[in-house]
């Protein structure tokens, strides 16, 4: 049974809550998270187009860009291993919600973004030193379980450590963040691509970096607004 308490005619409930520099630095480095998804989001379409990428993992593949300039090119880039490659990322951040979802409960959601960052470090050292295909994949699994841990506890870290009134601008803050790690991603892609010698690609796979809150997050519950 839901139980409800009304305030009397005329009072305001006003919650506890200032902005301080704490709140701000801990939300600010929980949402570099988002920026770290925005990036893998974008940096594999730039990555999958690079000459040298295609040539040492997908030579066949390679040899149909290069050899016919009448076939489009959705039919080029026709390669399961390339949608292994892309999708890899997806499925395993897919299947880790579940898992995350159980760490973020049991253990706090300062634990999942910790997971969450070594993940990613490890999926960003695979990927930029990956010798063959498998070792791309890997990374981008990898990363993938950084973005299940990350985008299940960031958000409600976020909710949970902004003052009441302003709750909904502090978890905007991780959309944000997301745009500008997809931003810095085709940026990245743009100068990478000309770096001489053929291994930029490395560069654009490996330039991510784990973060996890330097701040302990508070554990008093705020009542909800």
């Amino acid at each position: 049974m839901a139980v409800g308490v009304v305030a009397a005619e005329g009072q305001e409930r006003h919650y506890g809550g200032r902005v301080t520099a704490f709140v701000v630095l801990s939300c600010m480095t929980a949402g570099m998270r988002g920026v770290i998804f925005g990036y893998d989001i974008g940096i594999a379409g730039g990555v999958s187009s690079m000459e040298p990428f295609l040539r040492k993992f997908f030579p066949d593949m390679y040899r149909r860009m290069r050899g016919d300039t009448r076939v489009s090119n959705y039919c080029k880039f026709d390669s399961q291993l390339l949608t292994a490659f892309t999708s890899s990322l997806y499925v395993a951040g897919l299947l880790t919600t579940f898992l995350a979802s159980r760490v973020t409960a049991g253990r706090g959601r300062r634990a999942s973004m910790v997971l969450g960052g070594g993940a990613f470090l490890a999926g960003a050292a695979v990927g930029g030193a990956s010798v063959n295909i498998y070792m791309v994949i890997l990374g981008r699994v990898l990363l993938g379980v950084g973005l299940g841990f990350a985008n299940q506890a960031v958000p409600l870290y976020l909710s949970e450590m902004a003052p009441a009134r302003l709750r909904g601008a502090f978890s905007n803050g991780f959309q944000l963040s997301v745009g500008i790690g997809a931003l810095a991603a085709n940026v990245i892609n743009y100068g990478t691509e000309r770096i001489s010698g053929g291994w930029g690609w490395r560069v654009s796979l490996a330039c991510r970096r784990g973060s996890s809150p330097s701040a302990r997050c508070s554990c008093r519950r705020r009542p909800t607004a």
